[in-house]
């Protein structure tokens, strides 16, 4: 009741303060008009003032310049105007609105209980001048964000725009957190082909104005150390054919956990991201890092360490050296060029991670594993996306390592995503694995980008290869999206009628449910999931044709033999942010001692004829583990253009296994950390 209370006098408050403010600046020509008129007069005002006045500089006359410009301007307690803030990288533009303010007249300030207070807005001047329909728009709260007033967003049109990323056939960095956003919007629309991640930005452009989004974000600031820090790419080069941009990268973090490791992790990177043309586009970006993880984590990295000395595998970045005495060392390089020669196809190769599903996990294809060489062709055609994936994988365990070289192995990929209707989607996914047996290096038969996988191993040889197929399913509401994916990887009918737990009855399902501006709250977002794999699903009797790379699995983050539950709610208002989990459920190890050396079908890297049993088999058996993960972190975004992130968060993990695990013990871990970080992808601890 208290509470009730309490909030009931805040927004009481609240809204007499609100009311009482502002009478808006008053121009001498808007003397006489009414009050409750005088923010229409001083908006057809200021629009005279500046479009009388402005000449358009003639370098961008002559490159048919078209375009917006916002011009961010605030009216002092004095009724000077000072320009704060101009979203252009055109010198001459720049020069000609602070010279055009320079001619406004002194004017009646903006009162608040007739006390003269400053007042900002944000000017939407449209090139060429003749296009001018947008009202000036109130900057609502002093010396804060820009609010947008108009009910469309503005649209920076801008050929030499800030954010030159946006107008390319680059990929959207791929989080969780920013695809959330992303996905309400295309949901929102006809567009239903949202499984195959990363996106490009020529895709997501078609629904969202990524440019007034960012907009709505910037910081007026007039110092070149300003801009760079808070709103901009931290070098941009553009010329009549190419542009260019630079932007640092950093992950600075510390924390500690309770078994007093003092965390941290130190990354320096730097990201390059340009185009050639309208079509052809590059991105390159390196990581150098230092770093020591809660203490469950470094047993998860040490564990599947590979061969050759190397103490670890830094888990979704790399191999590591040692740093210092209990530290590690992970450099790590990614980079591709993508080429769209029309609105149909676009090809892309580089070294990196893919992504197909709608949820936070996925049974195909996901980012938990380290980068690798990768050639990706997506089609678009009528309601049909075609995606085509060929990648080069590597086991680095050693008895399959030669003379220090790590074994080679293939992977081809068919996703077919079908919009149905307009609210239902259907994916086919099909892959298959190989190795370079009998040197058949990069097998010719999976270059066919419409061959069935199935058909071309039974072709080559029935152990030549592993295939796997998967069916996913989406289904749209108003505010809500049901998704799901189902894999399959070897099965007989007769043993699943049978009920009898065979052990090559190998598949898992997915079910999840996405809801956006939950309960009418704007930017409030939820989803809930649940992951079931069988055992023994993603392994194989071939060392080398597991699915897994890197001694990662390829897919879901806990391999097989599991089963879990996953809670998500996100919210950001204006840069701030919160993101909360929690994930709980059931996984089967392996004993690993002397008395039980037997695969019970976790492990995906494990021989399945190593089987325990042929029949009875059920998900958690072995050495059951029940884990459960909670996770909170609260954030403010830094610079939009690079999405640099000043952030603090909580981890809490209970893992409790029938018996030690020979990776984990049982444990209950708390980890703080907070930091500085630019968020440019998933990094997974929740296992």
């Amino acid at each position: 009741m208290k509470k009730a209370l309490l909030s009931f006098i805040f927004i009481f408050l609240s809204i007499s303060v609100f009311s009482q403010i502002e009478k808006y600046p008053v121009f001498n020509e808007c003397n006489s008009t009414d009050v409750s008129k005088i923010p229409t007069c001083f908006k057809t005002q200021i629009k005279k003032a500046i479009l009388k006045e402005f000449k358009i500089p003639k370098n961008i006359q002559q490159e048919n310049f078209e375009g917006t410009i916002n011009i961010v301007f605030l009216v002092d307690n004095s009724g000077n105007f000072h320009v704060t803030y101009i979203n252009s990288p055109y010198k001459e533009l720049k020069k000609e609105v602070e010279r055009v303010f320079k001619t406004l007249p002194k004017i009646t300030p903006a009162k608040f209980n007739n006390h003269p207070i400053e007042m900002q807005f944000v000017f939407p001047l449209i090139i060429p001048l003749e296009n001018n329909f947008q009202e000036v728009i109130e900057k609502k709260e002093v010396k804060k964000e820009i609010v947008q007033l108009t009910k469309k967003p503005i649209k920076t049109l801008n050929k030499k725009s800030l954010f030159p990323e946006h107008k390319s056939e680059l990929n959207i960095p791929f989080t969780h957190a920013e695809y959330s956003s992303y996905n309400f919007y295309l949901d929102k629309a006809d567009n239903s082909h949202t499984a195959v991640k990363p996106y490009v930005y020529s895709e997501v452009t078609k629904y969202i104005d990524l440019d007034a989004q960012k907009d709505k974000l910037i910081k007026p600031k007039s110092t070149w150390f300003g801009k760079k820090l808070l709103n901009e790419h931290m070098a941009f080069v553009k010329g009549k054919d190419f542009w260019f941009t630079v932007d640092p990268g950093v992950d600075v973090q510390v924390g500690k956990d309770n078994y007093g490791i003092n965390t941290f992790n130190n990354t320096r990177s730097i990201q390059i991201n340009g185009g050639l043309g309208k079509k052809f586009n590059f991105s390159a970006s390196f990581y150098e890092s230092q770093g020591r993880f809660a203490n469950y984590v470094n047993q998860y990295a040490e564990s599947i360490k590979p061969a050759g000395g190397n103490p670890a595998i830094i888990p979704g970045r790399g191999i590591a050296k040692e740093y210092k005495s209990d530290a590690y060392d992970y450099p790590v390089a990614e980079a591709y060029i993508s080429y769209t020669p029309n609105k149909t196809v676009n090809f892309q190769f580089g070294n990196g991670k893919n992504f197909i599903g709608d949820g936070y996990r996925s049974l195909f294809l996901s980012d938990v594993a380290s980068p690798y060489p990768f050639v990706k062709i997506n089609t678009n055609f009528w309601k049909i996306k075609y995606t085509n994936l060929w990648m080069w994988m590597q086991d680095v365990r050693p008895e399959l390592t030669v003379d220090g070289a790590y074994k080679q192995k293939f992977m081809a990929v068919h996703y077919l995503s079908w919009n149905v209707t307009k609210k239902l989607n259907i994916g086919l996914f099909e892959t298959v694995i190989w190795e370079d047996t009998n040197n058949r290096g990069f097998d010719v038969n999976y270059l066919n980008p419409l061959i069935f996988y199935t058909a071309a191993e039974f072709s080559t040889g029935s152990r030549a290869g592993n295939t796997l197929l998967g069916l996913s399913l989406k289904y749209k509401l108003k505010n809500i999206s049901l998704y799901s994916q189902f894999i399959l990887d070897e099965f007989r009918v007769s043993e699943i009628t049978g009920g009898n737990g065979w052990w090559g009855n190998k598949n898992g399902i997915q079910l999840g449910v996405k809801f956006y501006n939950a309960f009418n709250i704007e930017n409030l977002y939820l989803q809930a999931e649940y992951n079931a794999v069988r055992p023994y699903t993603y392994s194989h009797d071939e060392l080398n044709l597991n699915y897994g790379h890197n001694n990662q699995p390829l897919a879901h983050l806990w391999g097989a033999n599991f089963r879990e539950t996953i809670g998500i709610v996100r919210y950001t208002k204006n840069r701030w942010f919160a993101n909360a989990k929690i994930i709980f459920g059931t996984k089967g190890f392996d004993y690993s001692n002397t008395t039980d050396t037997f695969s019970y079908g976790g492990n995906v890297f494990e021989d399945n004829d190593n089987r325990a049993s042929d029949y009875g088999n059920n998900i958690g058996q072995g050495n059951s583990a029940s884990i459960f993960i909670g996770d909170l972190q609260l954030g403010y975004l830094v610079n939009p253009a690079t999405n640099l992130k000043l952030f603090g968060g909580v981890t809490f993990r209970n893992f409790n296994p029938d018996a030690p695990t020979g990776i984990f013990d049982k444990s209950n871990t708390t980890w703080f950390s907070f930091g500085l970080k630019t968020d440019l992808f998933n990094w997974n601890f929740d296992f």
